[in-house]
């Protein structure tokens, strides 16, 4: 199984797109494999006959074999059987010799053979009621062949109450694992035991209703294990500041005018410029803490939070620090396409060094964001709204947006936080810097 990701630990094979046999040439692509940040087809490293190990569904770790390349079966395997065969028959006809040449037997020793034969027809026949048991090995084969097919234990309890052939249905869960509702459409019903633990009967005031249970896919358990890591392991604090959006509104529009049909830099765009300018001048905020020590990065890479396809995804902008707005506008829009469409490879999802999380859009006012770890911050933003506010001594109406960052005490300290997220606070209110 190779590590196609930074933090990929195990990975599900999804499809074979060779046989087993097949002749296939370095390059060629061999296999679709999901793993903690997207699906993605593994290629070949060489030539020669493939000889598949790892079954379709299967999820493995890092480093196990998924399947072996060679030149096929030789003769040398053939030729080295006969070698075992004299080696054994040296050692029996050695053995037949040590009988031979042994003392003959006294007195006492042969009472004991007589009694041992007559000994010898019970044990037998215990032998004989213990081996028959054993006996019967074609429902062995089967209940294997049934294993073969991917199914949760309440599909194939489902499928052998109303006779149902497992390997008839094609499964909808992760790797095509056959779960309860693709049974219930092939004509199963659920098992009484499962009826119980599912509580449709209980449909009074004090029940729940209907319960329908969901298997999370890779990417959701990947989601749910680091975020459960982050708030377990992560001394986090959070501060939030309120940011005067005007200016950055109006070159906003002025961006919009000059740009004519092709698309305009958004407000998280200058966000993230914003972000990769403050982390240049904040080192350990571009930084983590790994086992007592402080790493500290070269490259600003921040990733941006988006939406994808039931979970969320964090594809990077690279070198955001030395990329022009626009560049960032068409980086990041990019890869949120690619993230919607399925499409987005591990390397787009790697060596993020910071991160931006925002639900404006949603109308959403000021949020906290669970850390990405190992990074040392990342940051929430929330929507633009108008509001009152006092400048000059007067009360005018301004465009203003909360920014709250989370830090990982461990590396980023409140002070440095503090001065960190109100660098950021300067960038976004005079605008022009981030096109300079």
């Amino acid at each position: 199984m190779p590590r196609l990701s930074d933090s990929m630990e195990e990975g599900t094979i999804l499809k074979w797109l060779k046989s087993d046999g097949d002749e296939v040439s370095q390059g060629d692509e061999l296999v679709e494999i999901e793993t903690d940040k997207a699906n993605m087809t593994y290629e070949a490293d060489e030539s020669g006959t493939l000889e598949i190990v790892a079954k379709e569904g299967d999820t493995l770790p890092v480093g196990e074999t998924i399947c072996r390349i060679g030149e096929g079966s030789s003769g040398d395997d053939e030729q080295d059987e006969p070698e075992e065969d004299e080696d054994a028959d040296e050692d029996g006809a050695a053995d037949e010799a040590n009988e031979e040449d042994s003392d003959e037997p006294t007195d006492e020793e042969e009472e004991e053979a007589s009694e041992d034969e007559e000994e010898e027809p019970e044990e037998e026949e215990e032998e004989e009621e213990d081996e028959e048991p054993e006996e019967e090995p074609e429902p062995e084969s089967d209940d294997k062949d049934e294993e073969r097919v991917k199914a949760s234990p309440i599909a194939r309890r489902m499928a052998e109450e109303a006779g149902i052939d497992l390997s008839s249905i094609e499964g909808s869960g992760p790797g095509g694992r056959i779960v309860k509702a693709d049974v219930e459409s092939a004509g199963g019903e659920a098992p009484e035991q499962d009826k119980e633990e599912t509580p449709k009967e209980s449909r009074g005031k004090e029940g729940r209703g209907d319960t329908e249970r969901q298997e999370l896919n890779r990417l959701q358990r990947t989601v749910a294990r680091r975020m459960a890591e982050s708030k377990a392991t992560a001394p986090d604090f959070v501060i939030t500041v309120e940011v005067d959006m005007e200016e950055a509104v109006a070159l906003r529009a002025q961006l919009k005018a000059a740009a004519g049909d092709q698309p305009a830099p958004s407000f998280n765009d200058f966000v993230i410029k914003a972000s990769a300018l403050a982390l240049k001048d904040f080192p350990r905020a571009n930084g983590a803490y790994r086992d007592g020590q402080f790493e500290l990065y070269s490259r600003v890479n921040v990733g941006v939070a988006v939406a994808g396809q039931d979970a969320l995804v964090v594809p990077t902008v690279f070198d955001a620090d030395e990329k022009s707005l626009g560049q960032i506008a068409a980086d990041a829009r990019k890869l949120a396409e690619r993230v919607r469409e399925g499409k987005i490879t591990p390397p787009e999802l790697s060596a993020g060094t910071f991160t931006v999380s925002n639900l404006g859009m949603y109308g959403i006012r000021r949020f906290v964001a669970v850390l990405n770890p190992p990074q040392a911050a990342i940051l929430a933003v929330g929507e633009l709204t108008p509001r009152p506010v006092v400048r000059d001594g007067e009360v005018v109406v301004r465009t203003v947006s909360e920014l709250t960052l989370t830090c990982d005490h461990r590396i980023l300290y409140g002070a440095d936080a503090a001065e960190f997220l109100g660098r950021i606070r300067a960038y976004l209110e005079q605008p022009l810097k981030l096109v300079l």
